[in-house]
Order: structure tokens, then C-alpha cells, then sequence
């Protein structure tokens, strides 16, 4: 199958390898591909410049965000940042017209001017915009009503979303979304990733749950340490 997965940084590149491996044709999108391609130094995450990663990985191919979703087949990975997705997916709504769409962002406002602010190691904690009453997962659909949105892999770092095996025992995965079959689209990604547990938690709406598990993902992080796999598990 021919899936594109929007985004450079580190989940994007998690997913585009471990599809690769998985024998298929994948597209990875970005803004610039040559100002992408220009880079020279390590990303804000110190993943090594992107034009690198592309060498050792020919089985993937650099294009633009909208080059990217339309040569894909019927699958579209997002992982393009939260504050900036909706502008960036709403100006290729015409490739991703009747495709799946597996959103995995996160709509975090960095450096935020917050009453009482949560300190990290790497300073204080971004907040979410939206939240409660919204999502990004719901925004996207409502920008882009001609594609079929799957809010999934938002629960856990991209790393061990494409090998959950990183982490030992069975954990738990969430899919969320109005399209059934766009859903199965995901659950069968998952499955060939390596999950056997898979929770669908209905409409699209939960997606504002799991963006707000955002928070205490990044808690048990901290305290765990930083760079520790793990996962949760619902226990039933």
C-alpha cells in the first residue's frame, strides 16, 4: 500500500521506517522539501538533520505535504504539530478528499503565560489549546469534512506506538472517530505494528480525552525518567 505520513521529526520517521519494513510505499511530507533537505543541524528534539535519515532509509520518499497525501493510496498518517495542523491539512483538503486520515497531534500552546505554571525539566509545561469543550481531532474533521478523521497513537510516544513490543506485556492502544472503516484502517495499522489490544472508544468527541492524557503521559515520564518506555493497560 502506498501511505503518507505528514511530518519530519521523530514520529514521523518512527512511523515511515517501520512502514517501510512493513513493505510499503511510503510518502513523507513537509512544508519545504528543500528547505527540509537543506538543514544541517540537529532538530529542537536533537534528531539528526533529516536529509541524513533520508539516506538510510530509500524506501522513502520526500514530497510536500499535499504531494505526499496524494499519493497515497487511502491512508494519511498526521503528525504535524497541533498549533499548526488545521491551516496546514485545510490547504490540501482536495488530496486528502475521502481518505483516512490518522491524526496524532498533540494541540499544545508552548511557552504559555499561565497563573500557575507546571515547571519541567525543560521549563514550563505547554498548555492545551483546545481543551474540555473541543480538540484538535474534532477541528481537523470540521476543516476537513470530505476526509474521514481517526484520532490514534496520541496515547503514547511514536517509538513504541510502531513497536509496542519496546514495552514488555500487553498495553493498551485507543482509536476514536465517525468513520468505521477509517477506523479499521488504523486498528489493522496497529496490528501489524505488533498490538493485540486495541480500544475503540467511539466517536470522534473522545479524542478530547485523549489529547488531555497529553498531561499525565508527560507526569509519568518525569517520573519514570526520561527516554523510559512504558504503556498503560485497561484492565477488564
Amino acid at each position: 500500500m502506498k501511505i503518507a505520513v505528514l511530518g519530519t521529526g521523530g514520529g514521523g520517521r518512527a512511523h515511515a521506517a517501520r512502514l517501510v519494513e512493513l513493505g510499503h510505499e511510503v510518502f513523507v511530507g513537509t512544508r519545504d522539501p528543500e528547505a527540509t533537505l537543506a538543514r544541517t543541524e540537529p532538530d529542537m528534539m536533537g534528531n539528526v538533520p533529516f536529509g541524513n535519515w533520508l539516506a538510510e532509509h530509500p524506501g522513502v520518499t520526500l514530497l510536500t505535504f499535499g504531494e505526499a497525501a496524494a499519493a497515497a493510496d487511502e491512508v494519511v498518517i498526521s503528525g504535524i504539530d497541533g498549533h499548526s495542523a488545521v491551516a496546514a491539512l485545510s490547504a490540501i483538503a482536495e488530496p486528502l478528499a475521502g481518505k483516512t486520515l490518522i491524526d496524532y497531534g498533540v494541540p499544545y500552546v508552548y511557552n504559555p503565560d499561565a497563573e500557575h505554571p507546571w515547571p519541567t525539566p525543560w521549563g514550563v509545561m505547554p498548555k492545551l489549546d483546545p481543551c474540555d469543550t473541543d480538540s484538535l481531532g474534532e477541528r481537523i474533521q470540521r476543516a476537513l469534512p470530505r476526509t474521514k478523521v481517526v484520532k490514534a497513537f496520541v496515547t503514547q510516544e511514536q517509538e513504541t506506538v510502531v513497536d509496542p513490543a519496546a514495552v514488555s506485556g500487553e498495553h493498551t492502544m485507543f482509536v476514536a472517530g465517525e468513520d468505521d472503516a477509517a477506523k479499521q484502517h488504523a486498528k489493522d495499522l496497529l496490528e501489524a505494528y505488533g498490538w493485540s489490544d486495541v480500544l475503540d472508544l467511539g466517536p470522534l468527541v473522545c479524542a478530547r480525552g485523549m489529547e488531555m492524557y497529553a498531561h499525565l503521559h508527560s507526569a509519568i515520564g518525569f517520573a519514570l525518567g526520561f527516554g523510559t518506555p512504558f504503556g498503560i493497560k485497561v484492565v477488564r
